[in-house]
């Protein structure tokens, strides 16, 4: 056994479009680090080999290792991958009669009106799959029509006959009286048990027909595959002895059990990149109150925003076109990454993504028969990668390779050299990087030039002087574990339940006894879904919000309400975020409440941490000198490459420099001043 282990540890498995990420913790503050290629065919193959490297790492059996592990958290694209592939189980849906089309007419609003050409996704249901019962719920609640249960049973015939494997209930206004729903879904439980039925009043509450449907479908597509995973892979690391439960990284970056996830999978649908907000806050301080971070890995770039330690939270998401009713951390993706593929178009016009090479083939020089140029072989070509053996030997740069691609694929289309193309397409990706920064900076009302820019994931540290500089930020930060960012951020992301539902009125009617009575109930909603998934012993802190708007606009703005709240403060806090959003507020205007909602979170035990103190250790020592394209200002320069191990606490460089680490390369401009922090992140300061 490796005595430098002290046990217990905790241990997060990330599985990516690309790599598998494990990061373990022991009781000493010991990280240790683990890549592995995913299996897009199995991802729990992934998974349970990055254990077993972990296990050959530290010198012992695999047993042993998941018997001292007190928390194993895990994030992964299954439910994504599935949603964006339409790899979808067989659905059935029972809806209220005359509004079986709700998903083919989905919000009646194309969202760039000027394209009427792109198609919409695919309809998750066949029409025949989409059957209408007879009954009928006001919008106000009241039951105009009994629930013809008649109907209901001859559905159950259809679907059994067209060999529906799951089945999604969602009728009208359910979200204000749902016994119709209750009904229906007891009739369909005698042939598809448990969690094969969906109904939408448990799922999503909420007012919305179109939103509520979808959501409704795409969690009955998942169930069967996301579900069935779900329990296989808890079943298999509890045969290799891990005695703890397996906890879930859902979209809204709170944590759950396995049992209490299996059965609404759609929260599962940002799981991964929503780590965010657990990575983000261990890098809070005063120095920076407001972080925007890029997190580029090997097939897409997920950027967040932290503003006063907190990640926004929102109350819904489109994935592949479809909309969800799903609490998320606000996270914008785009196919941006190291194995982005570049091409050239049929207008003879270079294009960079949004197609990535994923794990197999990946990018043209890892020699894995992959044909196509990808960023990760314009920034070998352009030195800034160093050939050979990367990620423990989990794969291997080829120049001659990339060399082959890229003059194939690009260069010889657009009659440009090599290192025209090569630069070229990293020029294109980071225009991509910075117009993902601004979509969720300046479009959200915040300055990117008065915040940090963090620069994660195993692209990163390639990419952050790029792109604060266009930004116009002035300090950039990569972390020490950037290339497993998202792995970090579960261990230090909390168990998480939203709860939601709709309320109708203005202000001024409901009044305080109003929103006071629809956040009692909530919260003893929320009392009954705690004591059902959470673990006993856990605690929870809760918060409340109300969703408020002014007469006739379409969408709500959430405000979070303290105890002993009044009319006063909600609406000056109303009025502050609409003012930031749109520059503009009604004084005195009336506000409709749309919606109450009860957050329950309970952190878990901090994770260990270490920190060197800042001293006086001479100057780095270069490992090598390479010749690397910088920038177009500086052009190719001799620049010296430190190894990562070798900085510490307090050591300064300046530009242009190259540092490799186990998990990322970062590059430094000139004019980029580096010190290392005491946790062993660098910083960069741009002059």
């Amino acid at each position: 056994m490796n005595q430098s282990t002290v046990w217990p540890c905790s241990i997060a498995v990330d599985v990516g479009g690309t790599f598998t990420d494990l990061v373990m913790i022991d009781d000493a503050a010991v990280v240790r680090v683990v890549k592995v290629p995913s299996v897009p065919r199995d991802p729990s193959r992934g998974a349970v080999d990055a254990v077993h490297r972990l296990a050959d790492d530290l010198g012992v059996d695999t047993r042993t290792l998941l018997e001292n592990c007190s928390r194993f958290v895990h994030g992964s694209t299954v439910a994504t991958n599935a949603v964006l592939e339409d790899n979808l189980a067989r659905v059935g849906l029972l809806t209220t009669s005359g509004f079986r089309d709700a998903l083919e007419i989905r919000r009646g609003i194309r969202v760039d009106q000027w394209d009427h050409r792109q198609p919409w996704p695919a309809v998750p249901v066949p029409r025949y799959l989409r059957i209408g019962v007879g009954g009928r719920i006001d919008r106000d609640g009241n039951q105009l029509e009994a629930l013809r249960e008649d109907d209901v049973h001859r559905a159950m015939d259809t679907f059994a006959a067209e060999e529906v494997e799951t089945v999604a209930i969602c009728f009208l206004h359910s979200y204000r009286n749902a016994a119709h729903e209750h009904r229906a879904g007891e009739l369909m439980r005698s042939r598809w048990p448990g969690d094969l039925t969906t109904v939408s009043c448990e799922l999503v509450p909420l007012l919305g027909e179109y939103e509520r449907t979808s959501t409704t479908v795409i969690n009955a597509g998942l169930v069967p595959m996301v579900g069935g995973y779900l329990r296989r892979l808890e079943a298999d690391l509890c045969q290799l002895g891990l005695s703890t439960s397996l906890l879930l990284l859902q979209s809204n970056g709170g944590t759950v059990p396995v049992d209490a996830v299996a059965s609404r999978p759609i929260n599962l649908v940002l799981s991964g990149p929503a780590a965010v907000g657990g990575a983000l806050g261990r890098l809070h301080d005063a120095d920076r109150a407001q972080i925007v971070s890029m997190d580029i890995g090997g097939t897409s770039c997920d950027v967040a925003v932290l503003v006063d330690g907190e990640v926004p939270v929102i109350d819904g998401l489109e994935v592949g076109g479809r909309h969800l009713n799903v609490p998320a951390v606000d996270v914008h993706s785009i196919g941006a990454g190291g194995g982005t593929i570049a091409s050239v178009d049929s207008a003879g016009l270079l294009e960079v993504g949004p197609r990535g090479a994923g794990a197999d083939p990946g990018p043209a020089c890892y020699r894995r028969g992959g044909v196509e140029p990808t960023a990760t072989d314009a920034h070998l070509l352009l030195g800034r990668l160093r050939p050979g053996p990367y990620a423990g030997g989990a794969i291997t740069l080829d120049p001659d390779l990339a060399s082959e691609a890229m003059h194939t694929r690009v260069a010889e289309p657009l009659g440009l050299d090599l290192e025209q193309a090569a630069v070229g397409v990293v020029a294109l990706l980071e225009q991509h990087l910075r117009q993902a920064v601004e979509t969720i900076t300046i479009e959200r009302g915040r300055d990117p030039a008065r915040m940090t820019l963090v620069a994660a994931g195993g692209a990163g540290g390639l990419h952050g002087s790029a792109v604060a500089r266009a930004l116009g930020c002035r300090r950039v930060v990569i972390p020490a574990d950037a290339g497993v960012f998202c792995a970090v951020g579960m261990l230090h992301s909390p168990l998480r339940r939203d709860t939601a539902r709709t309320v109708v009125g203005s202000l001024d009617d409901l009044g305080l006894a109003g929103l006071a009575e629809a956040l009692a109930s909530e919260n003893e909603r929320l009392d009954g879904l705690l004591f059902r998934e959470w673990p006993s012993d856990a605690s929870a802190h809760r918060s409340t919000h109300v969703d408020l708007r002014y007469p006739g606009q379409l969408w709500s703005i959430r405000i979070d309400v303290a105890e002993g709240f009044d009319e006063t403060s909600i609406r000056l806090n109303f009025e502050r975020e609409y003012e930031r959003l749109f520059g503009h507020i009604q004084p005195e205007g009336r506000l409709d409440v749309t919606g109450v909602g009860v957050v329950a979170t309970a952190h878990t035990p901090d994770m260990p941490t270490s920190a060197t103190a800042m001293g006086d250790h001479p100057s780095p020592v270069a490992i090598a000198e390479r010749r690397c394209w910088v920038n177009p200002e500086d052009s190719w320069l001799d620049v010296p490459v430190y190894s990562g191990d070798d900085l510490h606490p307090g050591q300064q460089l300046d530009g242009p420099f190259l540092i490799e680490s186990t998990t990322t390369t970062v590059l430094g401009c000139s004019g980029d001043q580096l010190e290392v922090l005491a946790n062993g992140d660098v910083q960069l300061e741009l002059r």
